[in-house]
């Protein structure tokens, strides 16, 4: 299946122009159980429903029954979720490392919002820690009952003139910490190859 991953090797033969992408549609995450899921993300953080697709084949047509859930955001974009009875096993919803694995982060307009959202976290019993100042934007931060990491995130006034900064300099920073771990990943996966 490793032939399957992308490189980016080849830019240089690139001659087609890249679209604008307009955003996320949505992404996508196990559950360990759409019911669950849904009174989390809808009843308690106040997403849409959306869809609950229910489905006895893969897209590859292999007999493998599970439910595709869609949440909407106020934005207009999606959270979705997969619920495969078939494959279900703890271990795939152990606390997700908000870094060594993944998090996703939900913006809100105000840091009252965010102090609001922090509260019904609490009166629910969802562990929740913050707010973090970062900066450019203040986060409190939470996790699901599938494991995953959540963050609700507010913007400091400051937050578009610093990213505006950080861009113009992003690839050079890139190229730096790029050469300066180099070797080390190198090493690591020359010795998860020879293991």
């Amino acid at each position: 299946m490793k032939e399957l991953l992308a490189t980016v090797d080849h830019i240089g033969d690139i001659k087609t122009e890249a679209p604008t992408i307009s955003g996320i549609h949505h992404s996508a995450y196990r559950c360990r159980d759409a019911g669950e899921t849904r009174k989390f993300y809808v009843d308690i953080l106040g997403l849409e429903d959306a869809a609950a697709l229910a489905f006895d084949k893969d897209p590859a047509g292999n007999d493998r029954p599970y439910m595709h859930l869609f949440f909407k955001m106020g934005d207009g974009n999606f959270l979705a979720f997969f619920d495969e009875p078939n494959s279900v096993e703890e271990g795939l919803f152990a606390m997700k490392d908000g870094i060594e694995d993944y998090h996703f982060a939900f913006e809100v307009a105000s840091m009252e919002e965010q102090a609001q959202f922090k509260q019904r976290l609490e009166e629910a019993k969802v562990p929740v820690f913050g707010p973090i100042d970062h900066g450019f934007c203040h986060s409190v931060y939470f996790f699901d009952p599938n494991g995953l990491a959540l963050e609700i995130t507010v913007r400091d006034a400051k937050h578009d003139e610093i990213m505006a900064d950080e861009a113009a300099q992003a690839k050079a920073h890139i190229e730096k910490w790029s050469e300066r771990t180099r070797a080390l990943k190198q090493a690591r996966l020359a010795q998860a190859a020879a293991e």
